[in-house]
C-alpha cells in the first residue's frame, strides 16, 4: 500500500463565505481563478451571464486535470459551447456553487491534483 501525506505547500483558500473568499493571505470579493500550481489571479468574469469562451480557454492554458467552476451562490450549469476549449483539451470540468467548488479544491489540491478553480463572485452578492 502506497501512503502519500497531503501536500502542505499548495495555495489553499483559508476562508469564505457570501461574495468573498480568502487565499493567498488577501480577501477577495470579485471572481478569481486559483490553481494548486500557485496561481491566483483575478478572473475578468462579473455575472454568470457574461460568461464567454474565452474565460474557459484562459483556464484550459493553466493545463489543468480538472476545472471546478464555482457558478456563484447557487448551482448553475454553463452551455457546453462555452467548454469548448476544456473539452478539446480533455479536461475535466466539475461544476458546483461557488462555496462547494472552494471547498472542493482545497481537497483535491491537499491530495496534489493539477487542479483549478475558476470561482465566480458577482457582483452586489455579500
Amino acid at each position: 500500500m502506497k501512503i502519500q501525506p497531503d501536500r502542505i505547500d499548495t495555495l489553499a483558500i483559508q476562508a469564505h463565505g457570501p461574495g468573498w473568499l480568502h487565499a493567498g493571505g488577501q480577501r477577495y470579493e470579485h471572481s478569481v481563478v486559483i490553481a494548486a500550481s500557485g496561481v491566483l489571479r483575478a478572473w475578468d468574469c462579473t455575472r454568470f451571464e457574461a460568461l464567454t469562451v474565452e474565460h474557459f480557454a484562459q483556464l484550459a492554458e493553466l493545463a489543468p486535470e480538472v476545472v471546478l467552476f464555482g457558478s456563484g451562490p447557487r448551482l448553475r450549469f454553463v452551455p457546453p459551447a462555452l467548454l469548448r476549449p476544456l473539452i478539446e483539451r480533455g479536461i475535466g470540468v466539475e461544476t458546483m456553487d461557488t462555496m462547494a467548488a472552494a471547498r472542493t479544491y482545497n481537497i483535491l489540491a491537499g491530495e496534489g491534483r493539477r487542479v483549478v478553480a475558476a470561482l465566480l463572485i458577482e457582483s452586489g452578492h455579500g
